[in-house]
């Protein structure tokens, strides 16, 4: 049975997928791909439009594409209360998308919700929007931070 994770952000076309990617090129490079299921979703229908979502937003693509990950066709999904119950992990970038995350699975009742930054010395600290900072090396930054630590809490359970 795969440990499955979702990542979440408010549109899942920036913080997100490049979670859900690097997480992906995690577990790959730790030879446990066949281990994990791993997938983003959006708390907001802002970037999905008549039932199709936007692809990942052009700078972030280029920020994994510079560290040799390829996001392919990845399209924004919405997060759905029927995810809580089929994934393991289900992890916020700030804590607007914990609120909304809460609202969207009405409530945490298994405590499977968390933010990324939770799973490094730096609890509680959101990762930046780049949609609003246009800072995506930072936020590049803290994806890896998060997703290693992420990863190695996952491995101690």
């Amino acid at each position: 049975m795969p440990i499955k994770v979702l990542f979440i952000c408010h549109g899942n076309i920036c913080r997100s997928p490049m979670a859900e990617f690097v997480l992906k090129n995690m577990v790959e490079k730790a030879g446990r791909s066949g281990e994990f299921e791993i997938d983003s979703a959006a708390t907001t229908t802002e970037e999905i439009w008549n039932g199709v979502g936007s692809p990942v937003y052009p700078p972030a693509r280029k920020k994994l594409m510079e560290h040799g990950i390829d996001p392919g066709d990845k399209r924004a999904r919405l997060a759905v209360r029927a995810d809580y119950q089929k994934y393991d992990y289900i992890i916020g970038m700030d804590s607007e998308n914990m609120y909304d995350m809460k609202r969207i699975f009405g409530g945490d009742p298994d405590g499977k919700l968390s933010l990324l930054m939770d799973h490094t010395d730096e609890k509680g600290r959101g990762v930046a929007d780049p949609w609003y900072t246009r800072d995506f090396e930072s936020t590049w930054k803290d994806v890896v931070k998060g997703c290693a630590g992420l990863l190695e809490d996952i491995s101690k359970v």
